[in-house]
């Protein structure tokens, strides 16, 4: 599609947001609302998978059935020449990798900000019995005036629900991957958990905690190497958020949190109260600081 065509005599494309493998994103103007929109529209060459197909349904038909602040809104759903699309609210601003590319990492009552809502969004998609399975900063957006925005449901699931196909399991960004899903296991809440552990810790220090050129090699140390200190790669973490992630990236998702609420109630916490994060001066430096 070009700018200045007209998507069933509605919306307006304007210019392309972004283009991947089996999809293409466009600006629009929507003429009855006259509100700009992005439109995902899949690629024609990618009809000729069935699972392609199923794939893109199941993402729309996830995140048109979420409606919270804090998740990127589908508005309407369609097919252009047999090509199905999903009409989303225009985020206007950055993604959280862009944000991480340009500043490094974020200060800790930032992050844990940015840790509050995006754990309200996976919070109420698991109430409505979605698991995202790809939650990491490229796939959150956050705005000028800092609202957080969790998109991309492209390889989503309903929970209890029946995979598309086996392969279909083992999904998703493998340094943001837990353990059990890189092992064949189904996804539950608590795999979408272990993901927001490690959005934290690249949040506050910067980077993932493993890292390889092979993605199996990645898989593998999720898997079976202990978990490095927050405090290594950012020696100034307070205490309090290195437990949170700890407890959020368990090796064994019984060990991590219940929910994503119980998360945030702990996130909360450093919010109402930032004393908890200032960092605690030693005896010496006390001393020192008298003379």
């Amino acid at each position: 599609m070009k700018v200045g065509d007209l998507l069933d005599d509605r919306y307006e494309i304007t210019g392309t947001l972004g283009e991947g493998g089996m999809a293409i994103v466009y600006q629009a103007k929507d003429i009855i609302t006259d509100k700009d929109v992005a439109i995902k529209i899949i690629r024609e060459e990618t009809l000729k998978n069935p699972l392609n197909l199923t794939r893109f349904e199941r993402e729309a038909r996830a995140a048109a059935s979420l409606k919270h602040q804090n998740i990127v809104q589908v508005s309407n759903l369609g097919a252009f020449q047999n090509r199905p699309y999903m009409v989303t609210e225009l985020v206007k601003g950055k993604t959280l990798r862009d944000a991480l590319s340009l500043r490094g990492k974020f200060s800790f009552l930032e992050a844990c900000d940015i840790m509050y809502q995006l754990c309200s969004a996976v919070y109420y998609a698991h109430q409505h019995g979605v698991i995202h399975r790809d939650i990491k900063p490229q796939n959150v957006f956050i705005t000028a005036d800092g609202l957080i925005k969790l998109g991309d449901f492209g390889i989503a699931t309903f929970q209890n629900s029946s995979h598309v196909t086996r392969s279909d399991v083992v999904v998703g960004s493998v340094h943001y991957m837990a353990p059990e899903i890189s092992e064949g296991n189904p996804a539950s809440p608590q795999s979408d958990i272990y993901s927001l552990g490690i959005t934290f810790f690249e949040l506050v220090t910067g980077r993932v905690p493993f890292d390889d050129e092979s993605a199996v090699t990645v898989a593998l140390k999720h898997i079976k190497d202990r978990f490095p200190s927050v405090r290594k790669f950012n020696p100034k973490c307070p205490i309090i958020i290195e437990k949170i992630i700890y407890k959020a990236c368990a090796k064994s998702p019984y060990d991590r949190y219940k929910s994503a609420v119980d998360m945030r109630r702990d996130i909360e916490r450093i919010l109402q109260n930032p004393d908890l994060i200032k960092r605690k001066e030693g005896f010496w430096s006390k001393i020192f600081k008298k003379k």
